[in-house]
């Protein structure tokens, strides 16, 4: 089962160095729903996704990946989703996991 979280930080928050807001989206989902949830947005007025990366320099080892979209223009802030993956996950399987999170966005 996967989670994905999520992470807001707006420019005060980030003056700071700290995220405005930060929790779950879901816990324990099918890839098929993490998969959707980590692409979403909280709201429509986001600039789209700015990049897409791994907790590890190593896909092989990645114990999430995260999906950094663009800025939302009528508050300024940035959200970011995780989707974190089961321990018990092969390489290749994490290799794939990547690859259609990076044709999904």
């Amino acid at each position: 089962m996967f989670n994905v979280t999520y992470e807001i930080v707006t420019e005060a928050s980030a003056e700071h160095g700290e995220a405005e807001e930060r929790g779950f989206i879901v816990e324990g989902a099918s890839l098929r729903d993490a998969l959707q949830a980590v692409c979403e947005t909280r709201t429509s007025f986001v600039d789209g996704v700015e990049c897409i990366e791994a907790n590890d320099s190593g896909i092989d080892h990645a114990r999430w990946i995260t999906v950094y979209n663009g800025m939302e223009y009528e508050t300024g802030a940035h959200e970011s989703r995780s989707l974190h993956m089961p321990e018990h996950l092969t390489a290749a399987t994490r290799r794939r996991i990547y690859r259609l999170l990076k044709e999904s966005a």
